[in-house]
């Protein structure tokens, strides 16, 4: 069965998500001003959707292309003043759309009767 989407997602989640541990997804943070989790009780971070959008723009920047921090930062920040950084975002949606679609589907195939 689907399971709806949260709104908030733990420090450990996100971690698992990208496959890094949580100190990364701290430093990742604390060096893009694109990431604000909320913090609750001692420091505890939720992240929400977009924070995950942006970790996942980052993370491709990153380990996929091999770019420094600096020059992710700088790429990110000329992106935002092109606007295309918006482009990027609408991307990830239309990924997760897609997902949920084919979730769906296979759903609904599987209460489908046998004939």
């Amino acid at each position: 069965m689907l399971e709806p989407k949260k709104v908030y997602y733990r420090i450990g989640e996100v971690a698992k998500m990208f496959n890094v541990k949580t100190s990364l997804i701290r430093y990742w943070e604390e060096e893009f001003d694109i990431i604000k989790p909320k913090k609750v009780q001692r420091r505890n971070r939720l992240f929400t959707q977009k924070d995950i959008d942006n970790f996942e723009i980052i993370y491709h920047l990153v380990k996929e292309k091999g770019m420094t921090i600096q020059g992710a930062r700088n790429f990110i920040i000329k992106k935002k003043e092109q606007d295309s950084f918006e482009k990027l975002e609408v991307i990830n949606t239309l990924k997760r759309t897609k997902q949920f679609l084919q979730d769906l589907k296979d759903l609904l195939g599987e209460r489908r009767p046998k004939i």
